[in-house]
């Protein structure tokens, strides 16, 4: 990451600011069929996730729970031809290293469910739906279990990639929670996203764990918004991902929306909730970008950008909204009642969105 460490001499014990960049534009380019998306204009809402829903669902095939180890060849390999793995950093062929019986981690490599089957008794399609199964080393799978995911305070279990499972570092969920790495916490709280949206109506009532992040919140739980949201915010749309949603789609006939629109989680759950979304304006027509500087003295930061009609929401770690409102001319926002850590500034300009880090320190 770039950062920019913003300092006044005259004011060595006042705070410092470091400031990087985190982009929410893309940062590549999907193949999206034209008027895929037509029928969710100008929704917003839950009416949105509803048009998103019979998008995603209209044609989409089941391949089955064994159609999963095929369709892998086209989705899951990364540039070496092995197998792309997010649990780890083993390396594993597609035919030869199907789990299997594994002892430790780079035995072999199963099918992982982000949500998992258990939550939904094993039922179809979502046991075998691509966009919630990923090949993962079968080691690190069962490590994880059925655990929700989160950020973890204290690990009791770390594998070879940096995942953790531990006790919960964030206030609004007390139990047990899997922490994948951070290049892929945008993935999974996308895969969320869609599985929310393709199974609306019915994941809030899936069993056993599912309400630690499915709930009647327009299909997550109040803990799963704030927590995804934050992973999508902290973590760009990658080219791994584009590429796996084209390849989804050839072999399964449906689309992630939250992989070809990033936004569209900001008008179901986030700070466009309940305004009207439109591939016109989307993030992957325009890309906003802003940068920031710190008056140390008055403990302000300054916010530099070209786009109109600014506003801004800033997040703490734990995802949650501490100040928003809307920029004035000056382009001046106040931090002086800020604490030391780390947070998060997303500025938005109609339908387009970007953010920075930053990290405030006394």
């Amino acid at each position: 990451m770039k950062y920019i460490n913003k300092t006044q001499s005259n004011f060595a014990m006042k705070k410092l600011i470091f400031l990087f960049f985190v982009s929410l534009s893309l940062s590549a380019w999907s193949v999206i069929p034209a008027g895929y998306y037509s029928a969710a204009e100008g929704k917003s809402g839950d009416a949105l996730r509803t048009a998103l829903q019979s998008i995603v669902t209209a044609g989409s095939i089941d391949l089955g729970y064994s159609g999963l180890w095929t369709a892998y060849a086209t989705t899951d390999l990364n540039a070496s031809g092995k197998i792309w793995d997010m649990y780890s950093n083993c390396v594993f062929t597609l035919s030869a290293n199907q789990c299997g019986n594994y002892a430790k981690e780079c035995d072999c490599y199963n099918r992982e469910h982000t949500t998992p089957q258990s939550w939904f008794n094993s039922a179809a399609p979502m046991v075998s739906d691509l966009y919630n199964v990923f090949p993962t080393d079968g080691k690190v799978n069962g490590i994880r279990s059925n655990y929700p995911f989160g950020e973890v305070q204290t690990a009791t279990t770390t594998t070879g990639n940096g995942s953790k499972l531990g006790s919960s570092a964030l206030p609004n969920y007390a139990g047990t929670v899997f922490e994948p790495i951070d290049v892929y916490k945008g993935d999974l709280a996308r895969t969320f996203f869609y599985m929310a949206t393709r199974y609306a109506s019915v994941c809030q009532n899936w069993t056993a764990g599912a309400s630690d992040l499915y709930g009647s919140n327009s299909g997550l739980s109040a803990y799963g918004v704030a927590l995804f949201l934050k992973w999508m915010r902290q973590d760009a749309v990658s080219t791994k991902e584009t590429n796996r949603n084209d390849a989804v789609h050839k072999v399964q006939r449906n689309r992630n929306p939250f992989v070809d629109y990033p936004e569209l989680a900001e008008y179901i759950w986030g700070v466009h909730k309940g305004e009207a979304w439109s591939t016109t304006t989307s993030i992957s027509q325009q890309k906003m970008e802003f940068s920031l500087s710190m008056d140390a003295h008055q403990n302000q930061l300054e916010i530099n950008i070209t786009f109109p009609n600014l506003k801004y929401t800033i997040y703490n770690t734990n995802g949650q909204a501490i100040q928003q409102g809307n920029i004035n001319n000056s382009n001046i926002i106040s931090v002086s009642n800020f604490s030391n850590g780390m947070y998060l500034i997303v500025i938005q300009s109609g339908n387009n969105c970007a953010s920075k880090k930053f990290i405030v320190y006394k």
